[in-house]
């Protein structure tokens, strides 16, 4: 069996985050056959999605798996509704399209200095990605902290509530300990 892991970090973060860095560390040491892309996801919307679209398209053939973090929990939905594959979400972004609202304008993204301005047409270009309805919710393992600072885990909780679900109290939006969870998330993608 032939897998590829896709790891997509959030809004205003970058292949530098520390989940990021964590993962790469221990596909490293664990499962070193598997490639990895940990590709830096642009900030507007429609790039984000055409980048990571064609990167699912390269690994076409092979088994997708993909983690993703805030915003990119919702990016690998959608890669996963499209082309397959299973996922771990972490603090996933559920309506990000809603969320955005209050960050029209301009931003630099502070881990890679990029300069950029959100307008309402991005939050089309999100709307247009939304998946309301998940083909098959077991392809799904979502893990969230209540003390999420910037999203609230209920609605997460509420659109993967036929996935596997794992709920702690406290911690916030980064997942404290994420990386204690990495030997089960290895599990779930590459060996059930």
């Amino acid at each position: 069996m032939h897998y590829v892991l896709i790891y997509i970090h959030g809004f205003l973060s970058s292949p530098l985050s520390v989940k990021a860095q964590q993962a790469i560390k221990y596909m490293e040491t664990h499962y070193p056959d598997i490639p990895m892309e940990v590709p830096e996801v642009p900030n507007y919307p429609q790039q984000a999605t055409t980048l990571l679209e064609g990167l699912a398209k390269k690994h076409q053939g092979k088994q997708l798996r993909f983690i993703g973090s805030s915003m990119g929990g919702f990016m690998s939905t959608h890669l996963l509704e499209k082309f397959g594959g299973k996922a771990v979400l972490i603090n996933p972004a559920v309506k990000p399209f809603e969320l955005l609202q209050d960050y029209l304008g301009d931003h630099v993204n502070p881990n890679t200095q990029k300069a950029f301005t959100l307008t309402e047409s991005h939050i089309q270009e999100l709307l247009n990605l939304n998946t309301p309805k998940l083909t098959d919710p077991q392809c799904y393992w979502v893990l969230l902290q209540t003390g999420d600072e910037t999203l609230d885990y209920r609605q997460a909780e509420q659109k993967y509530a036929a996935s596997k679900l794992t709920i702690e109290e406290g911690g916030d939006h980064s997942f404290v300990d994420f990386d204690k969870h990495l030997p089960a998330i290895g599990k779930f993608l590459f060996e059930s």
